[in-house]
């Protein structure tokens, strides 16, 4: 193998790989039943209880 084939190779799948990845997280971001927890996080420092 040569470089230019290693380097088309890893540039290919890279991409898909990284396209993959931001689609399933992105899913996961804006799912649903994922809300609440993401209000909680959100709001979580405008709380005034302080928990240590």
């Amino acid at each position: 193998m040569t470089y230019e084939t290693v380097a088309a190779f890893a540039q290919t799948w890279g991409l898909l790989y990284a396209a993959v990845l931001f689609g399933g997280v992105l899913a996961y971001a804006l799912w649903p039943r994922n809300q609440a927890k993401f209000d909680r996080a959100a709001s979580m420092p405008l709380d005034e209880e302080i928990d240590q």
